[in-house]
């Protein structure tokens, strides 16, 4: 049966999902930012590779750093056992383990978490990794199976951003196995984060100004206040004429033929 949560219950009810999950955790979140607690949670499964972790985030299509951090990235890969999807119109909240589900308006960062006036119904949950617990079939079309297959739909038709599984070694004609070094399988955020760091650095990177004397047409950083060469400037400085008429145009260069001067260094 279905239950409806708020407040610390609603929190205590995802942190039982984390601490609880042995097969499967899934998230579903248009914004991944794992709150603090979570994560100490989720650190326990470092080295687990029988936990698959399965998230879809959305939104901010052409910005995916807002959306999913590389700093949140970067934590999330190293887990041995992890899918990341993306789907640019998920704006829903799905939040499960193989035995139950939250359905909530709540993210998974700390502001929405301790602030804000978010809810979240409690379901029974239908594994991804298999199919759907004859438990809940039994009870007929209820709303574990109904969210249970919309968001088995929406991961199907998410694309994939990024893949790591566990490797298995058969021993023994196969009656036991071996886990190796997980092997990366997909990874398209990697070289995103790259170029978007790229192109903010570019822009962050002020590109170096240059102007031109306007007595000797060489080049000078660009400052209308001083648009002299150190050593014009010591020339025009024994007269101290702001109107005498100079050779060149103080921002391109260009020859102004005497209307340019110490008051006037640009050409309109």
């Amino acid at each position: 049966m279905a239950e409806f949560y708020h407040g610390n219950a609603l929190n205590l009810e995802l942190e039982k999902i984390f601490k609880e999950a042995k097969q499967q955790l899934i998230l579903f979140s248009p914004f991944i930012k794992l709150h603090s607690r979570l994560k100490s949670i989720l650190n326990q499964h470092k080295e687990n590779p029988h936990l698959a972790i399965k998230i879809v985030y959305g939104k901010n299509k052409n910005r995916i750093y807002k959306s999913l951090s590389e700093e949140e990235f970067n934590y999330l890969k190293e887990f041995p056992n992890i899918h990341i999807k993306y789907d640019e119109n998920l704006h829903a909240k799905y939040y499960a383990n193989e035995d139950k589900a939250l359905l909530s308006s709540m993210n998974l960062y700390d502001y929405s978490q301790n602030n804000n006036i978010e809810f979240g119904v409690l379901t029974e949950s239908a594994s991804f990794l298999g199919e759907i617990a004859s438990s809940v079939l039994g009870f007929g079309h209820t709303l574990d199976v109904d969210a249970y297959e919309y968001f088995r739909e929406v991961w199907i038709n998410s694309s994939t951003k990024f893949e790591r599984v566990p490797q298995i070694e058969s021993k023994v004609f196969g009656l036991s196995k071996r886990y190796l070094e997980p092997q990366v399988m997909i990874d398209e955020l990697s070289g995103t984060y790259a170029k978007t760091n790229k192109q903010k650095n570019a822009k962050e990177a002020k590109p170096a100004e240059f102007g031109y004397c306007i007595r000797t047409g060489e080049k000078i950083p660009f400052n209308p206040k001083q648009p002299m060469s150190k050593r014009a400037w010591n020339t025009w400085n024994k007269f101290g004429n702001e109107n005498f008429p100079e050779k060149y145009c103080h921002k391109t260069g260009a020859p102004s033929n005497g209307k340019t001067s110490m008051r006037n260094p640009i050409m309109n």
